[in-house]
């Protein structure tokens, strides 16, 4: 049983083949082994976040009663966010995510109004800021990035993740100009889900809302290329783990592994029973170890099943999608395929990479968590 927080979800797990069986694993009923041939050359079920502390944009959250910041937020949409966590050491913060995106609100002189939405992965940083479509520039994003320093008092972070491609050149130049690390990266999962829920409760209540407005730059998604030598690996199977053995996998990071990711599901909203299987590939290789090495440098987002393809494909950064896997296609296979994608869907979109040095293997050398979150509305 596994539940969003605002959407609870009765988690079904459907039965899945397995590859073959490997520690702590489920393995999937009827075992058949298929070899990892790595190229040669229902409804919307997601979180939302219910915990944002907003304040005018003349007033930082840092002295002013959370109960005020909800009220005044709740009655002006107009209102700009400034907010850091009392709590929080500033110097703790090394990592922002950022969007710097049109809206889909009207300014009086009828052009969409841009908005810089900044936050922390832990949401202990919060800022917004609304700028007319004729100052979007580098140097209007770089001085908007010292204020946001200046005003709440927190150092300039190290790295920057932002997950739009068409403001590559504008995000990046502002970053090196103030020498952060700028990351393109849809792993910026508390800012898209922030995005989401300010679409329904700003933006929606904001004069100069325009309803059907598209976005105007919109996610790529790419057709796949073929996978890098450097990240070939040699079996795979689809795997299912229960999600007390992936917190287990997921504390180890910190303790016992050198690659991989996590995220904070309690954060995000996502609530998962300890029995809960979670879906997940595995990956053998008997150059684990450079093999995650090369992974961790990708800002690995998510995997999905192409059964139209038979092929498994990886997404990884902003817009990056290789095809990491083939498979024969046959009737068998295709199920499989379709009940691991829909074990995914069931638990939110909530899924992980392992890799190992053998399928057989007790130890993981990475484990990445993973989130396949739809696009936000904006």
């Amino acid at each position: 049983m596994a539940g969003l927080s605002l959407n609870p979800t009765k988690i079904t797990t459907p039965t899945l083949q397995s590859h073959k069986p490997i520690y702590r694993f489920n393995s999937l009923t009827n075992p058949t082994k298929t070899q990892l041939k790595f190229p040669t050359n229902p409804a919307k079920t997601h979180p939302k976040l219910l915990h944002f502390r907003h304040s005018s944009v003349s007033e930082s959250s840092v002295s002013v009663p959370k109960e005020a910041e909800v009220d005044d937020e709740e009655d002006d949409p107009t209102a700009e966010m400034n907010y850091l966590d009392r709590e929080t050491d500033p110097e703790s913060i090394s990592e922002w995510e950022l969007d710097f995106c049109s809206r889909p609100i009207l300014d009086i002189r009828g052009k969409k109004i841009w908005e810089l939405v900044v936050c922390d992965s832990s949401l202990s940083l919060q800022y917004t800021k609304y700028f007319p479509n004729n100052v979007i520039n580098s140097v209007t994003l770089k001085n908007a990035i010292e204020s946001i320093s200046d005003e709440l008092d927190v150092p300039l972070p190290e790295k920057i993740r932002f997950f739009r491609s068409q403001m590559l050149t504008i995000v990046t130049k502002a970053c090196k100009e103030l020498g952060i690390k700028p990351i393109p990266s849809k792993r910026c999962l508390s800012l898209i889900l922030w995005l989401e829920e300010r679409y329904e409760t700003v933006y929606t209540r904001h004069p100069g809302f325009q309803q059907g407005s598209k976005p105007l730059l919109t996610l790529d998604n790419p057709f796949p290329m073929q996978l890098p030598e450097n990240l070939f690996g040699e079996k795979w199977a689809f795997v299912q783990l229960p999600f007390s053995a992936v917190q287990e996998e997921v504390s180890s990071l910190e303790t016992r592994l050198v690659f991989g990711a996590s995220l904070d599901l309690d954060l995000l909203g996502i609530e998962v029973d300890a029995n809960t299987l979670i879906p997940g590939l595995a990956v053998a290789s008997s150059r684990a170890k450079p093999l995650a090495a090369w992974m961790n440098g990708l800002e690995v987002c998510s995997i999905e099943a192409d059964t139209a393809r038979a092929c498994l494909i990886l997404s990884v950064g902003i817009s990056t999608r290789y095809i990491y896997a083939t498979y024969k296609k046959t009737p068998v296979t295709t199920s499989e395929a379709e009940a691991w994608e829909a074990a995914k869907k069931a638990c939110g979109g909530l899924h992980f990479l392992a890799i190992q040095d053998d399928l057989n293997s007790d130890d993981c050398v990475g484990f990445w968590l993973l989130l396949d979150l739809p696009p936000p509305p904006v």
